[in-house]
């Protein structure tokens, strides 16, 4: 008999809580620190907290991985009631989640983790496919063969009005080599193979440069699933948005379009004045 699946999801996937519901997906929080305070991602702080803190002491938050034993805890009590447990990490390469996911999953059995090689809403993109995949009667271990194969054909990246939160924090390679023009570029960062790197520099206002960014990734791009694509941004104000959207409608049609607030814990990385649109390709490239 096939046993129940349930989805588990580190916060870092930056889920919008209408999809959480659907899809039944317990969120595990990643712990957010700001000065001496520590903080639930998702629960406990939000994104404005953040940048104030930032304003007024010029210091970065700290983020810490979900914990081996919290990882036990949750996965034990879906396991003792039945269920095959399928969780999606954060990249391996950006945190060490998966790698405790993993040694949760071994002292519980029934688990399957899996490195996203991704980050915000790239995961949140393998998290629905899966819940999809288990709406239609997929077991546990044919959906992980399916996510394996489609976490390389996520299309992620994102825009940056100001490299000053990823630059101190060192996760991007190529971040620091712009130095010299931390005010005067907008680079696209892309997700390959579970890290960041820096992609195509935009010059000039964020609001031109975010739109050009998003024609780059959609005009004539025919290598991209017309499912469901995520518009996934931290401190944007509401015009901007909306031009956004509307020029990502205007250069394909998606079945279904979500427009999200990233969760602290990216939003710390990131810093304000970030969004990125986040895809399946049709092919692995």
């Amino acid at each position: 008999m096939t046993r129940p699946i349930k989805f588990i999801s580190d916060s870092t996937a930056d889920l919008p809580k209408e999809l959480v519901e659907k899809y039944d997906i317990q969120v595990l929080p990643l712990t957010v620190t700001l000065g001496e305070n520590n903080f639930k991602d998702g629960t406990e702080i939000s994104n404005q907290d953040i940048f104030r803190f930032y304003d007024e002491t010029k210091g970065l938050p700290k983020t810490s991985a979900v914990s081996v034993l919290e990882y036990t805890e949750a996965f034990t009590e879906w396991v003792e009631k039945g269920y095959d447990v399928v969780h999606f990490a954060i990249s391996s390469t950006m945190s060490a989640c998966f790698q405790n996911a993993t040694i949760a999953a071994v002292e519980t059995g029934h688990v399957w983790t899996i490195n996203s090689e991704n980050l915000s809403s790239g995961i949140g993109l393998l998290v629905v496919r899966a819940a999809e995949l288990a709406a239609k009667g997929e077991s546990a271990e044919a959906i992980f063969k399916h996510i394996e194969e489609a976490k390389k054909r996520v299309d992620a990246s994102f825009i940056l009005n100001q490299l000053e939160f990823l630059h101190k924090g060192g996760r991007c390679s190529g971040v620091a080599a712009l130095g010299a023009n931390l005010l005067k570029l907008k680079p696209c960062i892309e997700v390959c193979e579970g890290k960041m790197k820096v992609g195509k520099k935009y010059r000039g206002a964020y609001e031109k440069c975010a739109l050009e960014y998003v024609r780059d990734r959609l005009e004539g791009n025919d290598n991209v699933e017309s499912d469901i694509i995520f518009i996934t941004w931290t401190g944007i104000d509401a015009h901007l948005l909306k031009e956004i959207e509307k020029e990502v409608k205007k250069c394909r049609k998606f079945h279904t379009v979500i427009v999200n607030e990233a969760g602290s814990t990216i939003t710390g990385h990131c810093g304000p004045g970030t969004f990125g649109v986040l895809y399946f390709r049709k092919e692995n490239i």
